[in-house]
């Protein structure tokens, strides 16, 4: 992808120039997973759609997540950089006995590690208790898209309701673990509710991005008003509206992912948000 210099907002209303970047390049360095598939088969995973585009999986399989032996085996160096883990499945209690193999080798090979998920509270706690003596090489980022049970139910219909998300960020924050939010994609027309309640238990970042990839097949006509209501938000008009309303926080930690600036670039090399 050609890198563009543009205009952004950093620290939501100063503008600076800086690169744009794809994929996980946006948080680190590198990548472990210990997995094949994913159970929460969220309906905009990318993984998802590569794997079964490529024909690696298909639909049914894909939600049946498969032990990668290979990963979860090996013995891992110190890389350069931080570890983004993982990256195209989750932890959950099915997979976490394994997790945990991969993350003590990571850890004791003292790599900084981005923990990544759409968080199981059991989960989080045991990592949290677990690699105590770890904190200041883990940095937790969550992945809470709504407010809202509805939207993740039909979004992320395996992966925890809001409620217990929230408890996970809690419970990692009390303990004394560095702690982000992924809001990516945004399943509410304004994200800002949602900023409200994680604010407080946030040492880190705040990250907001849209959602990719906007389209589906054979459904029903509940779910085609619900895929109109997320094109809808997605619109640049909304998409400004919140960056608009986002500056009522002056917060350093709210973040604005690449993938709505390079949206709204639109193929100028400078974009004016206001």
């Amino acid at each position: 992808m050609k890198k563009l210099l543009i205009e952004r907002f950093d620290n939501i209303g100063v503008l600076n120039t800086r690169k744009i970047t794809k994929g996980t390049k946006e948080w680190a360095d590198s990548n472990v997973n210990c997995y094949y598939g994913c159970s929460n088969n969220c309906r905009y995973c990318y993984a998802k759609k590569i794997a079964i585009r490529f024909k690696r999986e298909t639909p049914q399989t894909w939600k049946i997540m498969k032990p990668n032996y290979r990963a979860i085996n090996k013995n891992y160096a110190k890389r350069k950089g931080t570890i983004m883990f993982p990256t195209s499945h989750d932890i959950t209690l099915n997979s976490l006995n394994n997790c945990l193999i991969v993350l003590e080798k990571l850890l004791r090979a003292n790599n900084r590690v981005l923990i990544t998920s759409k968080p199981c509270f059991d989960c989080i706690k045991q990592i949290c208790d677990i690699f105590s003596d770890y904190k200041d090489l883990i940095l937790f980022r969550f992945t809470i898209t709504s407010i809202n049970d509805r939207f993740l139910q039909f979004w992320e219909p395996e992966a925890p309701h809001f409620e217990e998300r929230l408890s996970a960020l809690n419970y990692a924050y009390e303990k004394g673990f560095k702690t982000s939010i992924s809001i990516e994609p945004f399943l509410d027309k304004d994200p800002t509710d949602l900023i409200d309640r994680i604010l407080p238990f946030i040492t880190n970042s705040i990250w907001i991005g849209k959602m990719n990839y906007i389209k589906a097949s054979n459904i029903n006509k509940a779910e085609e008003k619900e895929y109109k209501r997320i094109r809808m938000i997605n619109s640049k008009k909304n998409i400004k509206q919140i960056l608009m309303n986002l500056k009522k926080y002056d917060h350093p930690l709210i973040m604005i992912k690449d993938s709505i600036i390079n949206y709204l670039l639109n193929n100028n090399k400078r974009l004016k948000l206001y």
